[in-house]
């Protein structure tokens, strides 16, 4: 089957990568794997081979009718396919519905078009044991840049306030067929055991944080006004009591100091 450029298809097939994004996800005899976008299902065979059990998630139709042509006796028990769209499904209804258990780890070979959004819905409480996606290695930077780096933004705070980001290695474009336009890396985000932000306040985080990024280069002083709508003196007060600089740009702020400027502003 010829891939299909609007749908970012990218397939990877050499098993000693494949291998080492299971060992990547750490996975235990009998856990339950979400898999995002199988494709040809090069990566299903190998969480299969392990003794894992698998949700597949694939929009492409002639791709799932191909595995489900290829998967008829393993059964629901073992393997699930789900046809649609994983950014408009609801993942934990899957899980709930096909194997009610509340342990998963999820894996993916994901569109790079979609990478953010993604990984947002993979992070949405209750938080998988693991994540591991192979995405575009500048993201795979993104993720795990510290604060005052280049690369460091509003997707670096987002996840870092939730997860420990691992960037495990890269994979050249020749490895992939068609091979893309950049390179890839996968990585391992682990769900803190205590994270920065609680479940109910992770939707308002996301947009505040993103709303102090879209002026990266002002003033916290002036950020801070524009993304709360509170007046300087307000803001100068808030900023005094949290000990933080005024004239501190975002991209300076590690996720902690975000959270608490979340919860001043609230």
């Amino acid at each position: 089957m010829r891939p299909v450029r609007r749908l970012g298809q990218h397939f990877l097939t050499d098993p000693r990568i494949l291998q080492r994004i299971v060992d990547a996800l750490d996975p235990a005899p009998d856990d339950v794997v979400l898999e995002i976008g199988p494709g040809k299902g090069s990566l299903t065979d190998q969480l299969l081979a392990r003794g894992l059990r698998v949700i597949a998630i694939e929009k492409d139709r002639r791709l799932a009718a191909e595995l489900a042509r290829r998967n008829p006796a393993r059964g629901p028990a073992r393997f699930t396919l789900v046809q649609g769209d994983a950014l408009d499904l609801d993942w934990h209804a899957l899980l709930d519905a096909h194997l009610a258990v509340p342990r998963f780890r999820i894996v993916g070979n994901i569109p790079y078009a979609i990478t953010s959004p993604l990984i947002a819905k993979a992070l949405t409480p209750p938080l998988p044991e693991a994540i591991v996606f192979l995405v575009q290695a500048e993201v795979a930077d993104r993720l795990v840049a510290a604060p005052g780096s280049r690369t460091y933004g509003a997707l670096s705070v987002g996840v870092q306030a939730l997860c420990g980001v691992e960037r495990l290695f890269t994979i050249r474009a020749g490895a992939f067929t068609p091979p893309p336009r950049v390179q890839s890396a996968l990585v391992r985000l682990t769900p803190l055991a205590q994270p920065l932000v609680a479940p109910d306040e992770i939707g308002a985080f996301r947009t505040f944080v993103t709303a102090c990024f879209a002026r990266r280069r002002k003033q916290l002083r002036n950020v801070l006004m524009a993304a709360t709508g509170r007046s300087a003196a307000q803001v100068a007060a808030g900023l005094t009591v949290l000990g933080l600089d005024r004239a501190a740009r975002p991209e300076a702020l590690a996720p902690a100091e975000f959270v608490r400027l979340l919860r001043w502003s609230a």
